[in-house]
């Protein structure tokens, strides 16, 4: 069996992001495929919120070495101010003091044949970066974002330093994955000559954690849909971060509010559920501004587990995306999916999100920032969910989200970074 190093910053205990289902469920799911995974990752102090519930999904015989690091932002400022150096390219940057010793070592005890890092921490690929370059393994770069682009980090000097760690990642790692086609194609622009090396690998779900999450919902009782909007609230949930610039609920609350108004909707009728939100006072600010606070419930995060099952009882579902980030899609988006519910996806119809969701056969679609088209779109999706004909994800798309496959896809691409010549010396930055 051959062995892979795996960096990642986001891994349990951290909680709060989806982002730790990537890591881990490749790291449960590798050994099937032919590989056996270590892990580097960061000291747990570095999370602003932990939690044990994924704690025991880690196997037992997985080694994880848990590097030392800090959060600029939180154990280096001073009256809560910190030198911008200590956060570039993010407040984590320490953590490379720490693992890339831990990670050679790791290297020297487990023999790896492949190392695979993955951003949206750059420090992460700043680790694989070297790793790779000391030890001389071949390594694969996994982007679940892309890192410099326009508009964003909105910090040049941050932006420099982004497009750096790019230039590094694309002269030394062997092959590159990203999670959406959009991202693949924006890379294969930007660095040509690696374009035959890039791959997509898509985020999805866990069939086990959905089995369990189903488990908990039929001890839980039934759901009785056709008391939606009758005798209970109909419950349409967003599960996830509200970014204030990328998932505004600011069209969605003005069409709620109009809605109100003329009479269709109350409290009693409907309740949008925002659940970890992670920005709690703009949302509620944002309801109080529109007049629907009635309507609007923002939930504490739940752990994951109980996560999925409030997917599974809700009567439908919301996703939010800007057209800012159409080479993006919600790691919840796969989920939800999987949850088998009616899903209102508010996002650009020419992006990835909105494109995946086409897909899976579910059409009630509008542009975040198109007032009057999510105003028709919510009236619609409301309507058809009342009066059950509201669509469930094609079977066949919740089949292929699975991330089983993408396992499978991973193993695959390790393969090819193993057969495949190391940069030269001349290519290196």
């Amino acid at each position: 069996m051959k062995r892979v190093l795996m960096v990642s910053f986001q891994f349990p205990p951290m909680a709060g992001t989806s982002g730790v289902q990537r890591a881990l469920r490749f790291a449960q799911q590798l050994p099937s495929l032919g590989w056996s995974p270590s892990v580097l990752t960061a000291h747990p102090r570095v999370h602003p919120q932990t939690g044990e519930d994924l704690m025991a999904e880690i196997p037992a015989d997985l080694p994880v070495r848990r590097a030392f690091a800090l959060d600029a932002a939180r154990h280096l400022a001073i009256a809560g101010r910190y030198p911008g150096f200590l956060a570039r390219p993010d407040r984590w940057h320490s953590w490379l003091l720490g693992a890339v010793p831990a990670g050679l070592k790791l290297i020297r005890e487990t023999r790896p044949d492949a190392i695979w890092s993955t951003y949206p921490i750059p420090t992460a690929h700043l680790i694989g970066y070297w790793l790779s370059r000391l030890s001389g393994l071949p390594w694969v770069a996994d982007f679940r974002d892309p890192m410099a682009h326009d508009g964003y980090p909105s910090d040049p000097v941050l932006w420099r330093s982004f497009a750096a760690v790019e230039r590094k990642v694309f002269a030394q790692a062997a092959r590159f994955s990203f999670t959406t086609p959009g991202a693949a194609r924006l890379y294969a622009a930007r660095f040509p000559a690696a374009a035959d090396r890039i791959r997509v690998i898509e985020n999805g779900y866990a069939e086990a954690a959905f089995q369990q999450a189903e488990h908990a919902s039929r001890a839980a009782g039934p759901v009785d849909a056709a008391t939606a909007g009758k005798t209970r609230p109909l419950v349409l949930l967003h599960s996830g971060v509200v970014y204030p610039d990328w998932r505004s609920p600011a069209r969605l609350f003005e069409a709620l509010a109009a809605a109100k108004a003329e009479g269709c909707v109350d409290a009693a009728r409907l309740r949008l559920r925002l659940r970890a939100t992670a920005h709690d006072d703009f949302v509620r600010a944002l309801a109080v501004t529109h007049g629907i606070e009635d309507l609007v419930e923002i939930a504490p995060p739940l752990p994951y587990a109980q996560a999925l099952t409030e997917m599974l009882r809700a009567d439908g579902l919301l996703l939010l995306q800007s057209a800012d980030c159409n080479d993006q899609i919600p790691a919840k988006a796969y989920e939800y999916l999987r949850a088998r519910r009616p899903v209102l996806t508010l996002a650009d119809p020419a992006g990835d999100t909105a494109q995946l969701m086409r897909r899976a056969g579910l059409p009630h679609q509008a542009a975040l920032e198109d007032g009057a088209g999510v105003d028709a779109v919510l009236r619609r999706f409301l309507d058809d969910l009342l009066n059950a004909r509201a669509p469930l994800p094609a079977p066949a798309a919740v089949t292929a989200a699975a991330r089983e496959s993408r396992a499978a896809e991973l193993a695959r691409l390790l393969d090819e970074a193993c057969a495949s010549p190391l940069p030269t010396a001349e290519a290196r930055p």
